[in-house]
């Protein structure tokens, strides 16, 4: 495949969850990098897991694009700074192309990103010409093409081709005997997928791709984007992050925040008891899946007796989701059996099988607003007052619990740190 001086950018979309959107920009990415390209690829909408999985895929970090959450002036600079860096560009949307406010489409027609359709064509023929032409012209968008999912035959792929007219055929993807395997909030982390890296070369290797229609794109705009000046608001403090299993719903963008506004950031894992570091001047508990390592949270005992001293220290502590969970008297897991917690949250935590929060919020502070989102198949039965409530953005509404006990912050809200820098300072005990 050519490489020419510039990257060409799509954004891979469908018509629902489930039509293959993640195996499709998965197999893409894996294929583009074989073919010795440098590729970039960009989750749209709040999410940790799959961008784990395309990171895997692509060789370089995911972030995150969402004209809200991240604001349309960070998009466009992350979009050019990878122009400049890559030969390929792959944006994952998020659900349906028109789903949601801001959606994917509207992402797609503010960057000038031309979509690829992925088409669940498992249970159709011919009726797939009518879903793309309905992608492309509800909104409509630039559609340069489809992906045709779940494929049984040559045949069945003409047959689709040929339903398209005027729309091309860009690739077929085979049904597969071995899916992405997923769990309750999303795709199975990539490292708990034996043999993970083989599965990504299959779905390369059985991705029929016409590189013609690829290289027809026009290339993506370069201008050098200007970065906002970050003060260095944490300047020589050591912020200690838990990151394991249990604990990985990280944005990228976050951790990169942190660093320029000076912090030092030391990684510990609760997983394996291993302490707070002693030097820390804050902690930040991350969201993850702690219900599913209760036993060894509960029998951590040297990483709880070290939270309970930081919390008395009066070290400032900022827990989302599964960081606070963690934190509270007890964590009741999916089969009804109750764990013994931390303590420093009083109340229980009781797993459902039902979504408890979805959604964009926005969490109110002396700063102003930092954005973010909520996602949680938990609930917390707590006696603590809340000190505030996020909002919700589609309503207007009360959201998110933010509870504040001594050094303590600690909410179901997951926060995009870049979204109000002096916020995120002020919670880790720096200078806003």
């Amino acid at each position: 495949m050519d490489r020419d001086a510039g990257a060409r950018a799509v954004l891979v979309a469908a018509m629902a969850s489930g039509q293959g959107k993640t195996s499709v920009t998965a197999a893409l990415a894996r294929k583009l990098l074989r073919d010795g390209l440098r590729v970039r690829v960009f989750k749209c909408g709040p999410d940790f897991i799959d961008p784990m999985l395309l990171e895997r895929a692509s060789g370089a970090p995911v972030h995150t694009l969402d004209l809200w959450m991240v604001g349309v002036d960070e998009c466009r600079r992350r979009l050019h700074d990878a122009a400049r860096e890559a030969d390929a560009i792959l944006i994952e949307g998020v659900m349906g192309l028109y789903d949601g406010s801001p959606s994917a489409a509207d992402l797609s027609r503010e960057f000038d990103v031309p979509v690829l359709a992925v088409i669940d064509a498992s249970a159709m023929a011919q009726t797939a010409g009518a879903v793309a032409r309905g992608l492309r012209d509800y909104g409509p968008v630039q559609l340069a093409g489809v992906v045709a999912n779940r494929i049984a035959s040559e045949g069945h792929a003409k047959m689709v081709a040929s339903s398209l007219h005027d729309i091309p055929l860009v690739g077929w993807l085979p049904r597969q005997d071995q899916p992405l395997p997923e769990r309750h909030l999303g795709l199975v982390l990539p490292d708990e997928v034996d043999g993970l890296d083989a599965l990504l070369d299959k779905l390369a290797d059985e991705l029929h791709f016409d590189e013609k229609t690829w290289e027809a794109l026009p290339l993506m705009a370069q201008s050098p984007p200007e970065w906002p000046e970050v003060k260095r608001m944490l300047d020589g403090k050591t912020i200690a992050i838990a990151r394991d299993p249990a604990f990985c719903f990280l944005y990228p963008a976050n951790l990169d925040l942190l660093q320029k506004m000076g912090a030092r950031l030391r990684y510990f894992s609760p997983l394996a008891d291993e302490p707070v570091p002693q030097d820390a001047d804050a902690v930040f508990l991350p969201g993850g899946y702690p219900e599913l390592h209760c036993a060894e949270l509960t029998q951590a005992g040297h990483w709880q007796a070290s939270i309970r001293a930081v919390h008395a220290r009066k070290v400032p502590i900022l827990a989302e989701c599964g960081g606070m969970m963690v934190l509270a008297d007890g964590l009741t897991d999916k089969d009804g059996q109750r764990w013994p917690m931390a303590g420093l949250l009083p109340g229980e935590v009781r797993m459902q099988p039902r979504l408890a929060g979805l959604g964009a919020h926005a969490m109110p502070t002396e700063q102003g607003q930092v954005r973010g989102h909520s996602f949680h198949y938990s609930s917390l039965q707590t006696p603590a007052p809340a000190q505030l409530h996020t909002v919700k953005t589609s309503t207007g509404a009360a959201g998110e619990a933010v509870y504040c006990i001594g050094s303590l912050t600690a909410s179901y809200f997951h926060a995009y740190f870049p979204s109000n820098p002096p916020a995120i300072a002020a919670l880790l005990g720096g200078v806003p």
